[in-house]
């Protein structure tokens, strides 16, 4: 039943947005770099994001869409991709077709953390950690929801009872979910010195998985910027046309 009950709440978290939306949760709006018409990623960020990604939330949640060369869209440079990959040893096989493995390449998807989803279930009571590669677009207002997800952690209110094996969120739908809080202060070191506090590292966090959900978004920006400046210009030299041809008109 524990299992049952487990695997049916981290469920959940993949219809986030629906049961968000029946319980009307008003999520805390971040004020996001790439908010906006003009929003752009912030590369520091997303490389910082990256870091948590694989140093902590990898061990569980895989990203099945990405591979190791798009790494280069969050500033990295070629070598340090083929740092990255070589540190990891994923599945293959040898001439024979028996199962072997080897050093990744730029071009391996993310190494998975489990060989399949019995596996994954089976080593987190029976519950399966979502995907990460998408997870921004499979939640409404995913950003500020996987935000205040990882800060909502706390101590349940008095009169709650929380289940075994669950642990209080008040972001989460229901309020009880099988993952434990995946973030404490100093969980990571950061390079660039930046502390890495829980707030900070969700913050970066988001900054990887939103451009990771939503790698053209600049560049679709971007475009929409240039259509809207020459339907813009070209509605200014409508009227200036209009005005000369109609100019003799009386009305």
């Amino acid at each position: 039943m524990r299992i049952a009950i487990a695997g049916a709440l981290l469920s959940a978290l993949i219809a986030g947005p629906a049961l968000a939306q029946h319980e009307e949760m008003k999520l805390p709006q971040e004020n996001w770099s790439f908010s906006g018409p003009f929003g752009t990623y912030d590369r520091a960020s997303m490389q910082r994001g990256f870091q948590v990604y694989n140093e902590v939330c990898s061990g569980c949640h895989g990203m099945k869409q990405m591979y190791y060369r798009n790494l280069t869209g969050i500033g990295l440079s070629e070598e340090q991709v083929k740092a990255i990959a070589a540190s990891k040893e994923v599945a293959s096989e040898n001439d024979e077709g028996q199962p072997k493995e080897r050093t990744a390449l730029p071009s391996d998807h993310f190494k998975a953390p489990f060989a399949n989803d019995k596996a994954a279930r089976a080593a987190n009571g029976g519950a399966l950690p979502p995907d990460q590669s998408l997870i921004i677009k499979a939640r409404g207002d995913g950003s500020n929801y996987v935000h205040a997800l990882l800060n909502g952690y706390e101590d349940a209110p008095a009169g709650v009872k929380v289940g075994d094996g669950q642990y209080y969120n008040k972001w989460f739908p229901g309020h009880q979910l099988a993952m434990p809080p995946p973030l404490r202060d100093g969980a990571v070191t950061y390079a660039d010195g930046t502390v890495a506090t829980v707030d900070q590292m969700s913050r970066d966090v988001v900054q990887f998985l939103t451009w990771a959900a939503m790698p053209e978004m600049e560049t679709r920006k971007r475009m929409g910027i240039k259509w809207v400046s020459v339907f813009v210009m070209l509605t200014g030299l409508t009227y200036v046309v209009k005005k000369r041809i109609w100019k003799d008109v009386h009305h």
